[in-house]
């Protein structure tokens, strides 16, 4: 079981290689099966959409990805480095250090100003801009002394977006970012994401079920009773100002 991860600073090319990723959750008595022998990589800099309905198989691609769970079996390698076999703490560390996260929910402190919230992770980060820095990528300079019941749904989903990118992660990983917000308001959040893979040039992997954020996605892979059914390469990027859904 491997224990250290890769901290060379990221290099164009492929960032993960999964090789029959399966996963099988035990409920009782019943085996349900999650993930059916899933191949795929992932390239620096690329700006990827999952596709698929509720229970196909997309947030267990995207929390193993991320080293918040591991296949049942399968290869997976992250530069290289096999991730799968890897122990809790080289787990801990891969994701502290590799990989930024923003879920559907925001999950800020209440008690803290959008600064602080975003302080909380480059205090603990080997490398990370100041989070004034991270906040005005994302547009909230003017507001990040402000408390998160101060702020709308879509700044506040933006500040969870600085405070998963503060680190300079190579990895942004986005469960439904949108899922809670209305179409401007859901815009907005996509051009952040949008400006952040474009500029750093962080792999970006984007959870969705509406078809029409693949528009704006290098690549998009359809995912289906936890396989990846269809992949194809958008010919052109459409920016996420321009999407209608």
């Amino acid at each position: 079981m491997s224990s250290t991860y890769p901290v060379e600073p990221p290099a164009a090319g492929v960032v993960f290689e999964a090789r029959q990723l399966r996963k099988v959750y035990q409920t009782g008595e019943l085996d349900v099966v999650a993930l059916h022998g899933v191949d795929l990589d992932l390239n620096a800099g690329e700006l990827v959409c999952l596709l698929g309905a509720s229970g196909s198989g997309k947030s267990t691609l995207l929390n193993i990805l991320g080293g918040l769970d591991v296949p049942t079996s399968g290869e997976l390698r992250y530069k290289g480095w096999p991730l799968a076999d890897s122990d809790e703490k080289a787990l801990t560390l891969f994701r502290r250090n590799c990989v930024g996260f923003v879920f559907q929910f925001y999950n800020l402190i209440p008690s803290l100003t959008a600064r602080e919230n975003v302080a909380l992770i480059t205090d603990i980060s080997r490398d990370p801009m100041k989070p004034e820095e991270a906040l005005d990528m994302v547009g909230l300079s003017a507001r990040m002394d402000h408390f998160p019941s101060q702020l709308s749904g879509g700044e506040q989903q933006r500040v969870a977006i600085a405070r998963a990118i503060a680190k300079r992660p190579e990895v942004l990983l986005c469960d439904e970012p949108t899922g809670a917000l209305d179409v401007t308001t859901g815009i907005t959040v996509l051009e952040a994401v949008e400006r952040i893979n474009r500029e750093l040039g962080t792999l970006t992997v984007v959870i969705t079920h509406n078809a029409v954020m693949a528009e704006m996605a290098d690549r998009v892979l359809h995912l289906s009773d936890g396989r990846i059914v269809s992949s194809h390469r958008n010919a052109q990027r459409l920016p996420a100002s321009q999407l209608k859904w």
